[in-house]
């Protein structure tokens, strides 16, 4: 609740706000936890024929919009920044490697990660059928980070605007230290700016482990994750898609295929 949200009517599109629900400030309340539970929209009126004078009726499709808003130094915030930014970094990559790069690689865009990384899953299972499963699986996604006032710097310190980080742990996947240390190698040999450090949630590389493939995590760090006004620094998508050109040119899998 109190997020924005846009009514499309026949007669045009009308603002509203996601109104609080029933007996939110009674003590027997608890957070929906199921996505069908009913919501309530503000959109002004006070009364149902003040709602029908606005051309609104049983049916109309409700959406939550999107905001591209620049903030300061870099900074941006918008929804879904998890996982545009990776989408970015790999299509910028694959514009910079061009029509011929110098070995053989596949540029992977899944979906239905949050859903229990249905899509990496699937495309694992077809590579591991074709007899083509890599060595190497560099999963790109948001590193949840703490970078904010309130937060201890224990856990999850990936400071916004330092550059990529190298997802080291999280619940799906530890990253062999020695390939940490090849990418921070390899960053540093390219000026990139890199970071590593310990985060929750899994990521789509996971989905290959079971096959033999060496899942190595790369991320940026994002604020409010899985939030209307998530954060970042573009300085740190700059970072991550020059870090995954130079991997495509130059790692060497520690598998030795």
């Amino acid at each position: 609740w109190g997020h924005p949200a846009v009514v499309h009517t026949s007669a045009g599109m009308r603002s509203a706000v996601v109104g609080l629900p029933a007996n939110f400030d009674t003590a027997q309340f608890h957070f929906p936890t199921d996505f069908r539970s009913p919501a309530t929209l503000n959109v002004g009126a006070g009364s149902a024929e003040e709602v029908a004078a606005m051309g609104i009726k049983s049916g109309d499709f409700v959406t939550i919009p999107k905001t591209f808003h620049n903030l300061l130094n870099r900074r941006v915030s918008i929804r879904s920044l998890d996982d545009r930014v990776g989408c970015a970094a790999l299509v910028r990559a694959v514009w910079e490697l061009g029509e011929k790069p110098s070995r053989n690689l596949t540029f992977v865009w899944s979906t239905r990660e949050e859903l229990g990384l249905l899509g990496a899953v699937a495309y694992a299972e077809s590579s591991a059928k074709a007899g083509i499963t890599p060595a190497t699986v560099f999963a790109i996604d948001t590193f949840v980070s703490s970078d904010s006032p309130l937060e201890s710097k224990r856990y999850a310190d990936g400071v916004l605007g330092q550059g990529f980080l190298v997802r080291a742990i999280d619940n799906s996947n530890i990253v062999p230290w020695a390939d940490v240390q090849q990418v921070q190698a390899i960053a540093t040999a390219h000026h990139i700016p890199v970071q590593y450090g310990v985060t929750g949630g899994g990521n789509d590389g996971a989905a290959f482990q079971r096959y033999g493939s060496t899942d190595v995590a790369l991320s940026w760090p994002l604020r409010n994750s899985h939030s209307p006004g998530e954060v970042m620094d573009l300085r740190d998508l700059d970072a991550l898609a020059s870090i995954v050109t130079a991997l495509a040119r130059e790692w060497n899998p520690s598998s030795g295929r």
